[in-house]
């Protein structure tokens, strides 16, 4: 671990290599766990105020669960998260010809439908972040329905901080990102 401003930061996203591979995955990630996915206070605010536009997006079990829980749960343990179907995938998730789970809300975006993504959870993943009084911890989740993507990342080289760029500075800024992959460059010196 080192510290990089108010983060903790595992040396697990530097060592460990990682590309999503939904070809051999089918998306599991938004399908499978105890719990929908973590939201932050000011997320809540915004899947309300975006649920019309994202509802086109949706399949009818995800509109369903969301008119019966909301657009947004409190979790076992008391976090913010997404509302699950049956206990299940999120109920944002949509699924493509392939029976590849995607994320309805982030095809909206695509579709220039809302101006938000997804939830920052989720695009940083397999980069969990727990907050703390004075620290946030930056860690590598791992799970084995994963598998594929860690052994893509080693194929091509791709190491997990560099996959979740894009998030990591939508969740920290490019000041951080940058000492980020400068701590990197030492740490991987020969």
């Amino acid at each position: 671990m080192f510290q990089l401003g108010k983060t903790i930061v595992s040396e697990e996203i530097i060592e460990n290599d990682f590309v999503c591979n939904l070809q051999a995955c089918k998306g599991q990630c938004c399908i499978y766990g105890n719990a929908g996915a973590p939201l932050e206070d000011a997320e809540t605010e915004i899947l309300v105020d975006i649920y019309d536009k994202v509802k086109p997006y949706l399949r009818k079990e995800g509109i369903a669960a969301i008119q019966e829980q909301g657009a947004f749960v409190k979790g076992e343990d008391g976090e913010w998260e997404t509302p699950l179907v049956n206990g299940s995938e999120c109920a944002y998730v949509i699924f493509t010809d392939k029976n590849i789970a995607k994320c309805g809300l982030e095809e909206a975006y695509i579709d220039s439908a809302t101006t938000w993504k997804k939830p920052v959870s989720c695009h940083l993943y397999p980069i969990r972040v727990k907050e703390y009084t004075e620290l946030t911890a930056v860690n590598y989740h791992k799970w084995e329905i994963c598998d594929a993507a860690c052994s893509l990342g080693n194929e091509l080289q791709v190491p997990i901080y560099k996959f979740v760029k894009e998030a990591l500075i939508r969740k920290f800024g490019k000041k951080w990102y940058g000492e980020l992959e400068q701590i990197a460059k030492e740490h991987t010196k020969p």
